[in-house]
């Protein structure tokens, strides 16, 4: 048998960290927007005739081998910890190769390891008998990031990797719903510049410790917070009414309010590249995940998208990233042996 799946990575547009329990909820309404880009992760799988299980990162270039007489010590293995712990979460009968391979830069911070998460779920999962509901998925992706994290994580990431599209997704005491946006998508593509910084993402943002903060009182985190939910209700609302001007000053608006969570969000270099982009076309910067390295998304004025790029091309170690929206989310698919 051989399976092969694949998920989207995604641009976030607004309410990165609120989307971490138990933040959300302490902000009534708190939601997040961003949309899946085409910048792929994807898995591999194809069952052998033997006890042996293979795990290989294409991109990470790493692999290791084990076999189902030592199949307990994938629960701690740290060689590839996030596909290790999904096989011993799923558990298969059958020896197997896994081979995987992520899209976006390393440390891009467009939800690469999350996106990655999904689409191996997906590939084990029908591996096993489909032995679990699609929206099962998520809650899955997000209890085994957290064992290998060791920190809760947020759960925007993993809806725009299992549903593809441009989401809101709202969160409540009564759980998570994903709002898909029906908006003038061309628009959005020709107006939205993703970059690459040539600096891995590096914890730009401390989440746990924004986290602690919170919980344990912070006045000036929860106002932070605040007018992150606002400006992400506010982002859904223009992007619904194709107010693109207004897209553009909400996100411009927000560039600094989010500087306060922490000043590492940005680096010298991602603040020469927003200078730039600036100087040539770009109404806003949005820097994606968590800053401190990886992409910035620029939203441009009409017509100047391809000046900002031109600009940001010029400057040393930067990279604009080739992407197009992707409406589909995680495909699942059996190969036949006779069409590899």
């Amino acid at each position: 048998m051989i399976i092969e799946s694949s998920a989207p990575t995604r641009v976030d547009l607004a309410g990165g960290t609120i989307d971490i329990p138990p933040l959300f909820l302490f902000h009534e309404g708190a939601a997040t927007v961003n949309f899946a880009v085409s910048l792929m992760a994807r898995c591999r799988i194809e069952t052998r005739n033997d006890d042996k299980i293979v795990l290989e990162s294409i991109d990470r270039g790493v692999s290791f081998e084990t076999s189902f007489e030592h199949f307990h010590e994938l629960k701690n293995e740290p060689r590839l910890e996030l596909l290790a712990k999904l096989v011993y979460f799923f558990k298969p009968a059958t020896g197997f190769n896994m081979i995987t391979e992520s899209e976006a830069p390393a440390g891009a911070g467009l939800a690469g390891s999350s996106t990655l998460n999904i689409a191996c779920i997906g590939a084990l999962n029908h591996l096993v008998g489909n032995r679990y509901a699609p929206e099962r998925f998520i809650p899955i992706a997000a209890a085994v990031e957290c064992q290998v994290i060791k920190v809760p994580t947020g759960y925007q990431d993993y809806y725009s990797a299992q549903y593809g599209g441009v989401s809101a997704i709202h969160f409540a005491p009564d759980g998570m719903h994903r709002e898909g946006l029906a908006i003038d998508t061309d628009t959005l593509q020709k107006r939205v510049v993703v970059c690459y910084t040539g600096e891995p993402r590096n914890s730009g943002t401390n989440n746990w410790e924004i986290t602690k903060r919170h919980i344990d009182g912070d006045k000036e985190l929860f106002d932070i917070f605040e007018g992150v939910r606002d400006s992400s209700l506010a982002i859904r609302e223009a992007l619904l009414a194709n107010e693109w001007e207004k897209v553009g000053e909400l996100l411009r608006k927000a560039h600094p309010h989010r500087k306060r969570l922490s000043p590492n969000i940005t680096t010298p270099q991602m603040d020469l590249l927003i200078d730039k982009a600036y100087a040539n076309g770009a109404i806003a910067a949005k820097v994606c995940g968590a800053g401190g390295g990886g992409c910035i998304a620029f939203f441009c004025e009409e017509n100047e998208r391809e000046n900002v790029e031109k600009a940001l091309a010029e400057e040393e170690g930067a990279e604009v990233l080739n992407w197009k929206l992707c409406n589909d989310g995680l495909v699942v698919n059996e190969v036949s042996a006779e069409a590899v």
